[in-house]
């Protein structure tokens, strides 16, 4: 299934974003909680991050396929330009096709550790449009993109960033996932500049449920996301961890209650390889009756 066909069936889109384990017995504890705990909440489709460099590709294209193959929920791969030529890309691509994965999600991809920034590869790309173009103009597959609604960390201003995702839509991804937000108003602010300046592809908000507060202070200064005041006194007011966890919950519910009621087309979750937050938030929800 291409995901970009799941728009506007009369249902939101719900997705669940994986990263790999960097264990044998993480790889089957997170088949289990794909089969066991998310399976039965019927996703569009889930996807699976790849490491800088290329550091879990191998496993994030068996994470993907075994996913499709054996558990009957789409998967999406992601693919970054980082350490890699494009004829290295090209690979990766090729066994995506051959295990039956009909879509991708393009990202330029963060510096390896150790390193500030982002240097182009040898024969490779700079930019995620580049590799947008270069999917597109070799394979069938349906690509997805990325979008920071408070600016990527790269970028000198929002207006820039605008600029460049409209290069990465006009180069041919025909959906949208956002870095994780934690006030709805930035998602509709930032939706609202993308219309303006002819962005017509969906755009789906990303939500992380919040599990600590310094989980989500180092996330967010990693992807240049704000924590509202109101947030930050919520979780400091809590007693204890099962306080702070559900405290996630119920601030998650309201977020995309309050996304899903103003019109975004579903909901990615940034799962963090757990069920509990997420399922408890599309519970609240009813979004949707479990199976």
């Amino acid at each position: 299934m291409r995901i970009a066909d799941a728009f506007g069936r009369g249902r939101p889109v719900v997705s669940f974003e994986f990263f790999p384990p960097k264990t044998p017995e993480g790889v089957e504890a997170l088949y289990r909680t794909v089969s066991e705990d998310l399976a039965p909440l019927r996703p569009t489709f889930v996807s699976v991050t790849y490491g800088a460099g290329g550091s879990t590709q191998d496993l994030t294209v068996e994470l993907v396929s075994t996913i499709k193959r054996d558990h009957g929920i789409e998967a999406m791969c992601h693919l970054t330009c980082v350490g890699h030529s494009a004829a290295e890309l090209a690979q990766v691509l090729d066994r995506l096709q051959a295990n039956g994965i009909d879509n991708v999600l393009a990202l330029r991809g963060d510096p390896p550790t150790g390193q500030k920034h982002f240097e182009r590869p040898a024969d490779g790309f700079g930019y995620a449009q580049e590799l947008v173009r270069f999917v597109r103009s070799r394979y069938a597959f349906c690509v997805g993109g990325s979008c920071y609604p408070e600016v990527h960390p790269d970028c000198p201003d929002a207006a820039e960033d605008l600029r460049h995702l409209r290069e990465k839509v006009d180069s041919g991804a025909e959906f949208l996932i956002s870095q994780l937000f934690f006030d709805p108003s930035v998602y509709f602010d930032f939706v609202g500049r993308a219309r303006a300046l002819g962005i017509s592809v969906p755009i789906v908000p990303g939500i992380l449920p919040v599990l600590s507060l310094p989980q989500i202070e180092r996330f967010t200064a990693l992807c240049g996301a704000s924590i509202p005041h109101r947030l930050r006194a919520r979780l400091e007011a809590c007693a204890g961890e099962q306080e702070v966890v559900q405290a996630g919950i119920d601030w998650g519910t309201e977020q995309c209650s309050a996304l899903l009621e103003g019109g975004a087309p579903g909901i990615h979750f940034y799962s963090l390889n757990r069920a509990h937050s997420v399922r408890a938030i599309l519970d609240n929800l009813g979004l949707p009756a479990a199976a």
